[in-house]
């Protein structure tokens, strides 16, 4: 039985351990070391290649004519900035290229690949200040071809507008929320920064140049992930439900006007009439060089006192007496109709009076004396009243 047991545990224990084929297969003590930061790229030291490089690499690019003149000016501050990293380089103006190579000093390997983005760079326009920046560990570029996105050049500028906006808005909003240096120049974007910056740019640019999503809403969308990144809780949660979904709206074009189809004949249309054939018809091609200057003359004389009867006409017209208004069929009704309803206001009026005058004339007269008398009598009765009590 402790035979059976022990090897039960053999089999579980090597159940458990994991195999490895070679040694960089095992796991390091640095593995699970939080304190670690693995995106951190780490400036580079001398002392990690004290013998330099074995063989020399270069590499060189065009420029355009317009860019002579200011690389011209400002090679001295590129030479001295290559110079600290060990790299050589050229102007040649009568070819019009750069050139960078290594050199005995240079101890960076990857130094030269930054050289060569410095020198396209400096192709694409971007200020020499700027581009010297590539040269930084944390700093990367990348070059975005927009010329064949659109065949149609009027659109491919529109579009292109759509980058910059108006007063170059919308650049400094993408530069301000992927955190890199964009020049737009030609057929090409340029982008300086980092890598997920650089990610950010280029979906931006290719997707408003392919007319999927115009730059507005993307920068939109830009804010809403740069607020959410700030929230700690949302760190393993899908974001989909707070970022804006926009829906392209298909605009109604004008259709082209189609024309009516003729019949098809296959006979070509009738040769139009020449000068000579007009001629011919009206019979001028058969008059003397004599009757022809004559004939023009009388043509010559009738458009002339067509003109001047014209011209008369329109110089009488100044002269010509403003008609005077005459009074509309209109007024002289209401003036009829006012005057109607006077006279049956003054017959009303008048049959109103006469009825008040029958009614005064039917009424009772009133006997003043009676009223007197009566007033009389009842203070005699008083006076006696007042004796009878005495």
């Amino acid at each position: 039985m402790a035979d059976v047991e022990e090897l039960q545990h053999e089999n579980q224990s090597l159940e458990k351990k994991p195999r490895y084929k070679g040694k960089h297969d095992k796991p390091k003590p640095w593995d699970d070391d939080p304190n670690i930061d693995r995106w951190k790229v780490e400036k580079f030291d001398p002392a990690w290649n004290p013998t330099g490089m074995l063989e020399v690499s270069s590499f060189s690019t065009l420029f355009p004519q317009y860019r002579e003149k200011y690389l011209q000016d400002s090679w001295p501050t590129i030479e001295s900035a290559l110079k600290q990293y060990g790299v050589a380089c050229k102007l040649n103006l009568v070819e019009g290229s750069m050139t960078v190579s290594t050199t005995r000093k240079t101890r960076d390997p990857y130094i030269i690949v930054k050289a060569r983005d410095l020198i396209k760079l400096l192709s694409r326009s971007v200020p020499a200040p700027q581009a010297i920046k590539i040269l930084e560990d944390e700093v990367q570029c990348d070059i975005i071809k927009i010329g064949s996105l659109v065949r149609n050049k009027e659109r491919f500028v529109k579009r292109r507008q759509r980058l910059v906006g108006p007063n170059s808005s919308t650049l400094k909003a993408m530069e301000i929320l992927t955190d890199c240096y964009i020049l737009v120049q030609g057929s090409t974007v340029a982008a300086m920064g980092s890598f997920k910056g650089l990610k950010q740019v280029r979906r931006v640019v290719e997707q408003g140049m392919r007319n999927e999503l115009h730059p507005v809403y993307q920068i939109k969308d830009l804010m809403m992930r740069r607020e959410l990144a700030k929230d700690p809780a949302l760190a393993t949660e899908s974001w989909d439900r707070f970022l804006p979904k926009f829906r392209k709206s298909n605009v109604q074009q004008k259709k082209p006007k189609s024309k009516e189809k003729k019949e098809y004949t296959p006979f070509p249309p009738p040769q139009p009439p020449s000068k000579v054939d007009k001629q011919l018809e009206s019979g001028e091609y058969f008059l003397n060089e004599n009757k022809k200057s004559e004939k023009k003359w009388q043509e010559k004389q009738e458009k002339q006192t067509e003109k001047t009867i014209e011209k008369k006409r329109m110089r009488d017209a100044s002269f010509v007496p403003p008609e005077e208004p005459v009074q509309s069929s209109n007024n002289s009704n209401k003036y009829e109709e006012g005057k109607k309803d006077l006279t049956e206001l003054t017959q009303s009026l008048k049959s109103k009076t006469k009825e008040l005058k029958k009614q005064k004339k039917t009424q009772e007269k009133v006997n003043a004396e009676e009223y007197i008398a009566v007033t009389s009598g009842d203070k005699s009765s008083k006076k006696k009243s007042k004796v009878v009590r005495d």
